[in-house]
Parts: structure tokens; sequence; C-alpha cells
């Protein structure tokens, strides 16, 4: 058995520790929002953040996180209330197929939690997931309104 710690809670699950943090997430503990998207990291879809960090969950093999914290897509909205990032999401309709939203959403936490206040040049250095309808416009966009939300300037 492997404790694996997702969103603040334990859970054991038998699994090989190879695995793809990813599969055990999604097949075995039931977090569907973290999505598969290339398999390689590249896209950023599996976006998840371990300690605070991102991390692509698809090339994460489950031993590397077993003593960490593992952040999805489920864990950043408390209290009932949306996370600002996903109420900046909201509010500017940013997703069009949305397949690709939950992973530049959590690219988008840790960006801010990083630098309340990035500038134009620093959200796009930061947010490098792929979207194949290509709202990097609108994604960029919640991005400094959400760090408005927070109480930057962006």
């Amino acid at each position: 058995m492997t404790t694996l710690t997702i969103n603040g809670k334990q859970h054991e699950v038998e699994l090989d520790e190879s695995m793809p943090l990813l599969w055990a997430i999604r097949d075995l503990l039931g977090y569907t929002g973290t999505k598969f998207g290339c398999g390689i990291g590249f896209c950023g879809a599996c976006t998840v953040h371990v300690d605070g960090k991102v991390m692509r969950s698809c090339v994460t093999p489950v031993s590397a996180v077993k003593d960490k914290s593992v952040t999805t897509i489920e864990g950043i909205a408390h209290d009932g209330k949306l996370h600002p990032v996903q109420e900046a999401w909201a509010r500017g309709d940013v997703p069009q197929c949305g397949y690709c939203q939950s992973g530049q959403i959590m690219a988008a936490v840790a960006l801010l939690q990083e630098n309340p206040n990035p500038s134009d040049d620093e959200i796009r250095e930061k947010m490098v997931n792929y979207c194949r309808c290509g709202t990097y416009l609108q994604i960029f966009a919640a991005v400094k309104e959400a760090a408005k939300l927070q109480g930057g300037s962006a």
C-alpha cells in the first residue's frame, strides 16, 4: 500500500509506484479534473502542484510524490468559493473546448503564488501549456484579472 496526499486528504492505494501520478489521480482516486493530453509532459493538460510546484503528472511516477502534497484542480477552491483564478476564468469566458483549462488554471495559480503581479512578458514566459483552441489572449487576460482579484495590479 502506498499513501498519497491529494488535496489535503490521505489516500491508501495499492499500485505499482512506477505508475504515472496522472493515472493514480484519475483512475484510482477519481479526481478526473486533471486531464491526459500528450503523455510526454509537453501539453500541460495534466498539470498539478506537488508541494506547491507545477508538475506534469503524466510523466511523474507515484514514487516521486509519496511524501509530498499533491493539489489537483479539485483542491484549489475553498469553503465553496472559487479560487480567484477560477473566478477570473469564468468572468473572462476563457474556455472554448475546455480540455486544457484545468492545466492552464493550475499553471496560473502557481504563477500568481510565485509572482502576484506578473508582467505581460512573465505571463507569456510561465504560461506554456498548450491550448488547441488558441485561447491564449483570453488566458493571459484572465491571469491579469486573477492578479487583480488577489490584490495585485496586473
